[in-house]
């Protein structure tokens, strides 16, 4: 087996010449699929191949006949009979407009006559108002502050040296009874019974004087109370005069919006009363216009309702992908090929490297498998097949494959490729290879 020959690729400018014609053939055929002819109650449409243009390919140069189609329409004779009607009354109509034109062209020339709108309404009915009151007058200062600068602590110490005028010499007495009822008991100044004794009476003392502290205190916040609340008054008096006041400013200010409301009133009838005049003016400006405009529309016919059929697409056919992917799978074969021709020759050579004679008879091989085969020349010169083979040896524990021919093939050639050592039949490899290399 010699090396394959690579496929040759598609020639790009023959094939998109094919696409190209395939795509226009398609469409064509698509063409006269979905240009169907429809009959109606109301009238018929029929399409028709009335002439064809030339086109021609930039890219191959290829000139195509492309059909060219025309739609006619015809109406029924009821529909006919209507849409001569309708266009008799729309000249009718057309020519009644032209007529009015003559008489609007006269009329338009006079422009629009505000003689006698309604005077606007005058800025001074709402400007003449007098400012709103925004202030009401004073009612009198605020009483911040009730009490002399020391917020009566010279009362309050009065009140203190008063009840200490009282205390003081009544203290002094107690305290001598007890120094005198101790020492009558036998009781010495400093010891611990005397030092308890004078401990309580300093204690209660002391709670008197408290008691005087807190006596003066009362009387201070006493004065301070009764001076708050005449601050108080005073202030609540103060805020009457002044709601008194903001009551009689908001009366006066409610008067003059009263007043500006009714001024607005007046002014907005005034300028509703003109817009109005105007409008009608306006109207009877744009109506013969509008009549005009109307008779020259005039009515329509209803076209006949014709149906959408439904379209059949034939689809386009992928003449590039189909030579492309033939392309591929031609290559693809032919890679396979030469894998297999490049294992073979690689067997082969491996063959000829391991020894000059070597055992190849099929009696000692498992697992055959063919692969190919390769051209071999026999003594004469003739060209045969020689059969090439995967396989195993006998006995080999790891059971390892090998590729070559087999001695009895080879035999069948050329007897003197082969010899058989010790029962087992060998082949000459070099001239096997010479036989082969000279078939090649």
């Amino acid at each position: 087996m010699g090396k394959p020959d690579a496929p040759t690729p598609p020639n790009p400018y023959a094939t998109a010449a094919a696409q190209t014609g395939t795509n226009v053939s398609t469409g064509v055929a698509n063409a006269f699929l979905n240009n169907v002819n429809q009959i109606t109650p109301g009238g018929n449409l029929n399409y028709n191949v009335t002439d064809s243009y030339q086109w021609t390919d930039p890219s191959t140069n290829n000139t195509y006949q492309i059909p060219r189609f025309t739609a006619t329409q015809t109406l029924s004779p009821e529909q006919q009979a209507i849409q001569q009607q309708n266009q008799g009354a729309q000249l009718n109509l057309a020519e009644t407009a032209n007529t009015q034109t003559d008489w609007l062209q006269n009329y338009l020339k006079g422009g629009v006559n505000l003689g006698g709108a309604p005077s606007a309404g005058s800025a001074s009915m709402i400007t003449g108002v007098p400012g709103a009151q925004t202030t009401f007058g004073e009612a009198g200062d605020i009483t911040r502050d009730y009490g002399p600068a020391d917020n009566f602590s010279a009362d309050r110490q009065r009140v203190e040296e008063a009840l200490y005028g009282r205390l003081n010499p009544q203290l002094e007495r107690e305290r001598g009874n007890i120094e005198q009822r101790l020492a009558d008991q036998g009781i010495r100044y400093g010891s611990p019974a005397y030092q308890a004794a004078m401990d309580d009476y300093n204690r209660q003392a002391n709670d008197a004087r408290l008691g005087v502290t807190q006596a003066g205190g009362a009387e201070q916040q006493r004065l301070n109370d009764m001076a708050a609340q005449r601050a108080g008054f005073q202030n609540a008096a103060q805020q009457q005069a002044f709601t008194q006041a903001q009551a009689r400013g908001t009366f006066a200010n409610a008067g003059l919006a009263q007043r500006i409301m009714q001024g607005q009133a007046g002014f907005n009838a005034s300028q509703a009363a003109r817009n109005q005049y105007l409008q009608e003016q306006y109207q009877a400006r744009n109506q013969p216009i509008n009549e005009i405009t109307s008779l020259l529309q005039g009515s329509q016919i209803a076209p006949p309702n014709f149906i959408n059929t439904p379209g059949s697409q034939i689809p386009t056919t992928d003449f590039a992908g189909i030579m492309n992917a033939n392309f591929q799978q031609q290559f693809g074969n032919y890679q396979i090929q030469n894998q297999n021709a490049q294992q073979l020759m690689g067997g082969l050579f491996g063959l000829a490297g391991a020894g000059i004679m070597r055992p190849s008879d099929e009696r000692i091989k498992d697992d055959i498998t063919p692969v190919g085969s390769v051209f071999a020349a026999d003594p004469e010169g003739e060209k045969h097949e020689l059969p090439i083979y995967q396989y195993s040896y006998k006995g080999d524990p790891a059971r390892r494959r090998h590729v070559g021919p087999m001695a009895q093939d080879v035999e069948r050639q050329d007897r003197g490729a082969v010899r058989e050592i010790g029962g087992v039949k060998h082949i000459d490899t070099r001239r096997v290879m010479g036989n082969i290399l000279r078939a090649a």
